[in-house]
């Protein structure tokens, strides 16, 4: 942190991007501020374009005050706790502890809580709110309804396609991202750019898109943590721990969670056997089924909706696949099988890049068929080894 540029924001005083707040103790607790107002002053930047709290600063006279030594883990765990008790979805920031001198020679130690502009709408105790000026302010009903629009796929940038905060050239794995391009293509800001993978926040700077996190880095959940899929499966026909047989939360990159939980079905699905001149194994549900509805829910989920995950739970009579969030546009449980839309346009544009190979025998060379053929592929495979077709609930149940 350039700690002469802090010295410098900090004399000319608080503005949209600045709030100064002093820390007081009574013995080992903080006793100001609030635990609320801080919450509502962190989530009021979230909302809008980010921002820096330096906590140990007069915010009246601007002196610098400090935090006794000692006191340092107390004000760090204070602050993690307000980011994840006080504010709805839980706020990501990052803290720095950092020494200013002062003009009579002496030190002052800061905590400086570095926030950026979130992905998600943030609530606190107080309500919603916005950073204006060097204040916040309630978001009324209309301009709150804007926000949710601006930072969910309603708006004309689908959310996919949205920078995710926190996020540089340096998390991409050239080898996931140099699939989608010829061999030998330099991976340009430009050719990163114009493929997806990356766009310039609010700031101007260069960062991973949503689409661009899910599927060119090793662990997404650094940055979405629920963008996975939880697979178990039960001996029984009922939701019961009791009789859970085996369980695994699958991470990794979008195209690596459909092979993952390809491989826990198989290893977990029933196979029984037929003999007439020669042995013939049926399995207890359709790979090829089960391979497209996959495929369709990490293309096409929410991933907007923070804390919820892929569900891929396996029973003895049946398999049941959770995706969060409701039917996009105008599709309904109805005439999903004849109508086609996208949710998430630059994912599903990545996946129909990715080889399907490592599924077995799918009946197809790549993930996503941009032909529309996902849903009627799934009726028909998984009725040739039982029978009924799938339901398709409302609830976001396959």
């Amino acid at each position: 942190m350039d700690t002469d540029a802090l010295a410098l924001r900090i004399r000319h005083g608080e503005d949209s991007r600045l709030e100064l707040k002093r820390v007081q103790f009574s013995g080992t607790r903080i006793a100001a501020p609030k635990r609320s107002d801080l919450a509502d002053e962190m989530a009021a930047m979230a909302n809008t374009s980010g921002g820096t709290v330096v906590l140990g600063v007069d915010d009246k006279t601007r002196s610098l005050l400090g935090i006794p030594a000692g006191k340092f883990d107390i004000v760090e765990e204070w602050i993690v706790g307000i980011c994840e008790d006080s504010i709805e979805p839980p706020l990501d920031m990052e803290t720095h502890k950092v020494e200013l001198h002062e003009g009579d020679g002496g030190a002052a130690l800061l905590v400086v809580v570095e926030i950026e502009r979130s992905l998600f709408v943030h609530r606190s105790p107080g309500g919603y709110f916005r950073r204006q000026g060097s204040s916040k302010r309630q978001l009324r009903t209309e301009a709150l309804a804007r926000l949710f629009q601006e930072r969910s796929q309603t708006r004309s940038i689908r959310f996919d396609e949205t920078p995710v905060p926190k996020t540089s050239m340096e998390h991409i794995d050239p080898t996931l991202t140099g699939r989608y391009f010829r061999s030998g293509t330099e991976l340009s800001e430009v050719a990163l750019s114009k493929l997806g993978v990356t766009a310039k926040d609010a700031s101007g700077r260069l960062r991973l898109t949503v689409a661009g996190v899910l599927m060119c880095t090793r662990d997404p959940s650094e940055w979405l943590p629920h963008a996975q899929i939880q697979a178990v499966s039960y001996a029984g026909d009922r939701t019961d721990t009791q009789y859970q047989t085996d369980a695994r939360d699958i991470t990794g990159p979008l195209d690596a969670q459909v092979f993952e939980t390809l491989h826990f079905l198989k290893r977990n699905m029933l196979v029984s056997a037929t003999k007439t001149m020669v042995r013939a194994e049926v399995p207890q549900f359709s790979v090829r089924a089960v391979f497209e509805a996959l495929v369709n829910a990490v293309a096409h989920r929410d991933y907007s909706i923070r804390g919820s995950r892929i569900r891929f739970h396996m029973f003895g009579d049946r398999l049941e696949l959770y995706v969060p969030g409701g039917l996009a546009n105008t599709l309904t449980t109805d005439n999903m099988d004849l109508r086609q839309y996208s949710r998430n346009e630059m994912i599903v544009s990545l996946l129909a890049r990715c080889p399907a190979q490592p599924a077995g025998d799918v009946g197809r060379t790549h993930l996503m068929d941009r032909r529309g053929d996902g849903v009627p592929g799934i009726i028909e495979a998984s009725q040739q080894p039982s029978g009924p077709a799938p339901r398709v609930m409302s609830d976001g149940r396959i």
